[in-house]
C-alpha cells in the first residue's frame, strides 16, 4: 500500500495547534469529516473509543489514531505535525507531536490492517521523522511522505 493511496495534500496539517490530547482529536475529526464527508461526531466519537482500548501512541513522539467507519469507500488518511507537542499516553510517557490519522471502511479488513502496518513502518523510521520535525511546508511534507520507500524500517 503506498501512501499516496492514502493521503493527499489537503491531507496534510504542517503547524496544528491543540491544548492536549482530546483537542487534537476534536480537530482531526473536524478535517477528516471535511475530507471525507463523514460526521464529525462521529468520527470524534469513534476515534476517543478506540483511545480507551489503549493509547495509539507509538512512542518517539508518534501516534496513529485510527477507526472504522460506515460509508467511507477507501482508507483515507490525515497527517499533522504539532506546532506544540501533547501529552498522549503513549507508553514511552513522551509527548506526541507527530500524527498520522486513519480511517478505514467498515469492511475494509485486511485493508486496515495493511494501512497500519504502513503508517507504522513510515514513522518508526527515525531518520524520516527528523526531517518531518523539521519541515514547516504542507507540499515538503506531503513529499516527504510519499516519497518513502514502502520498505521503510526504523533506523
Amino acid at each position: 500500500m503506498r501512501i499516496e493511496d492514502i493521503l493527499n495534500v489537503r491531507g496534510v496539517f504542517p503547524a496544528l495547534q491543540a491544548a492536549g490530547k482530546k483537542k487534537l482529536l476534536q480537530q482531526l475529526a473536524g478535517h477528516a469529516a471535511q475530507l471525507t464527508g463523514l460526521d464529525e461526531r462521529l468520527i470524534f466519537d469513534t476515534l476517543t473509543r478506540r483511545e480507551r482500548f489503549g493509547s495509539t501512541g507509538l512512542g518517539m513522539g508518534v501516534a496513529i489514531p485510527h477507526g472504522r467507519f460506515a460509508g467511507l469507500d477507501k482508507v483515507t488518511g490525515l497527517f499533522a505535525r504539532l506546532s506544540k507537542p501533547v501529552d498522549y499516553e503513549a507508553p514511552d510517557h513522551q509527548p506526541v507531536d507527530i500524527v498520522f490519522l486513519l480511517l478505514v471502511p467498515e469492511g475494509a479488513g485486511a485493508d486496515h490492517l495493511k494501512a497500519l502496518a504502513r503508517v507504522s513502518r513510515l514513522l518508526r523510521d527515525k531518520e524520516l521523522v527528523k526531517k518531518l520535525r523539521a519541515t514547516r511546508e504542507r507540499d515538503a511534507l506531503y513529499s516527504l511522505l510519499i516519497a518513502a520507500p514502502a520498505s521503510s524500517r526504523a533506523a
